[in-house]
């Protein structure tokens, strides 16, 4: 759903009109593991790919139910793991039934894989670069919320570059 707004603005006798402001639904970002599912998400105005949380991978389902009742998400970006030749690697047998079964349960919501090679040393490498401690950066549920973020950036920014 897209929203579209123009927005008035009154300071002291002036009044101010703001440019319209095109609001869409958000995107959501899934680093699906056997484990732990990392999930990041934009902002309204797809701009920015922010950490939402890490759940366990059989609470998904209660997460996306809940998640799709309260936000408006306008697609779904799943991390698809490839090897360096291009292939499916092994952990695809994981997340092909993830993806079969959100295809039947929300079969109107757009769903993209994207390529999801090395976001797991990208993420753990940005915890260092953002001087986390060790400690925190054994976390993997952590490792796999930035993942989803890492995911989630990418495909925004080369969603722009293509425009």
């Amino acid at each position: 759903m897209r929203l579209i707004l123009k927005v008035k603005v009154y300071y002291q006798n002036y009044t101010i009109f703001t440019p319209k402001l095109n609001l869409v639904g958000r995107i959501l970002a899934i680093d699906y593991g056997k484990k732990r599912v990392g999930i990041a998400v934009t902002d309204p105005l797809q701009m920015i790919a922010t950490r939402l949380t890490t759940v366990e991978s059989h609470e998904i389902w209660t997460f996306l139910k809940d998640y799709f009742a309260k936000e408006d998400v306008e697609k779904v970006i799943v991390g698809y793991p490839m090897q360096m030749n291009n292939q499916p690697s092994e952990a695809v047998k994981y997340i092909n039934p993830f993806l079969k079964k959100f295809q039947k349960d929300y079969p109107e919501m757009p769903l993209e894989q994207v390529d999801e090679r090395f976001t797991s040393k990208m993420a753990f490498q940005t915890m260092i670069d953002a001087g986390l401690k060790k400690k925190d950066r054994q976390n993997k549920g952590t490792i796999d919320g930035v993942s989803a973020t890492i995911i989630l950036q990418s495909y925004l920014e080369q969603k722009n570059y293509i425009r």
